[in-house]
């Protein structure tokens, strides 16, 4: 997978619903990503289209089989999302995730057992920290 020390652009809403299609079902031809988008479909040179945006970003390869392409990612979706949750994090919650988990127990209406499901992987985490930590 690629380096993720170098920024990860963010991708747009169309490029990121390719790459949802192959994270899962990588390496796939254009036909086979088609496939997978629901009714209607985007017409294949859309597809092509993004897919070579994809290469240019550095996010999808492609390995040659005369003159058909056969896709596959670049960087994996935990590098992805990683990298962007990072930014929503500091863009929206001055990097704080205080403020982001103040947000989410108090504006989405969470049931007491989400938070306390939540509150019992926070524990487990602590202990986790307390038993690495010197």
């Amino acid at each position: 997978m690629k380096n993720i020390k170098q920024p990860i652009r963010e991708l747009t809403k169309a490029e990121e619903q390719i790459m949802k299609i192959l994270w899962e079902k990588q390496p796939a031809l254009v036909h086979d990503i088609l496939s997978e988008f629901p009714e209607p479909k985007p017409a294949y040179n859309t597809v092509s289209t993004i897919i070579r945006i994809l290469e240019q970003k550095g996010f999808v390869g492609h390995k040659a089989y005369g003159r058909t392409y056969e896709y596959f990612t670049l960087i994996s979706r935990d590098d992805y999302s990683s990298a962007h949750f990072g930014n929503f994090l500091n863009n929206y919650f001055g990097n704080s995730f205080k403020s982001l988990a103040s947000f989410f127990t108090s504006e989405n209406k969470m049931t007491i057992r989400e938070l306390e499901e939540i509150q019992q992987m926070i524990a487990g985490e602590i202990e986790k920290q307390k038993k690495t930590t010197p």
